[in-house]
Order: structure tokens, then C-alpha cells, then sequence
């Protein structure tokens, strides 16, 4: 059974691109356009990782990174955060609320991502 990865991200490109890239990988990909959604999607689905944007419509990605890692049941999902947001300030709080990595949008390619994504599941 393909591990489920939950993508949270509010670019239909990059969410359509990376949504290809992992499939061809062999992931199975739920995907959610908004921080309300993708919390609530977290709780029901149980993905095996989050791929997870900050700025999103509804609650940004760090708030819904500290309610995955506040919930019990939810805490151990590992969280990758995917961003433009490149200041060191933005990275060290994702880290400190409990994300594993951290990617700034434009210095990765998909295949980096899956990659990445590949060595977390492990």
C-alpha cells in the first residue's frame, strides 16, 4: 500500500507539480488549498508526511504545524515545511515547532523534494 503524503499548498501549479512528481514516485497524495482544510484533512486521512506551505488562506502553516504537533494522536506525522519564506527567523520556528525540514520553494526541484521525502519516510 503506497504511504500517503497530505500536500498543503495554495499555488495550483507548484501543489499540481509536486502532486505529479510524488504520484510518479509512488505515493498516494491528498491535497488541500488552505490551513483549515489541511488541518482537518490531517486529522481524518492520517497521512505518513505533511508537506506543508506557510502562507496560506485561513490559518498559515504554522499554526497548523503547532496544532498537528499539540494533538496526541497526531504529534509523531513528520511535517515538512514548503515555503518562500527564506528568512532564518521563518526556518528556526518551523524547526522549533516541531517541523523536520524545512525547503525554500525556489532553490528545489520536485525531484529534490521526493528525494528528501524518500530518506524521511524510511
Amino acid at each position: 500500500m503506497p504511504k500517503k503524503i497530505l500536500l498543503i499548498e495554495d499555488e495550483d501549479m507548484l501543489r499540481e507539480l509536486i502532486t505529479k512528481r510524488l504520484t510518479i514516485g509512488g505515493y498516494e497524495i491528498i491535497q488541500s488549498t488552505d490551513g483549515i482544510s489541511g488541518l482537518k484533512a490531517a486529522q481524518e486521512q492520517r497521512p505518513d508526511l505533511v508537506l506543508l506551505d506557510i502562507v496560506l488562506p485561513g490559518i498559515d502553516g504554522f499554526e497548523v504545524l503547532e496544532k498537528i504537533k499539540n494533538d496526541a494522536s497526531l504529534s509523531r506525522m513528520p511535517v515538512v515545511m514548503l515555503s518562500n519564506l527564506s528568512q532564518k527567523n521563518d526556518i528556526e520556528k518551523a524547526l522549533k515547532l516541531g517541523a523536520v525540514d524545512y525547503f525554500i520553494k525556489i532553490n528545489f526541484t520536485s525531484e529534490e523534494v521526493l528525494e528528501k521525502i524518500k530518506n524521511i519516510l524510511k
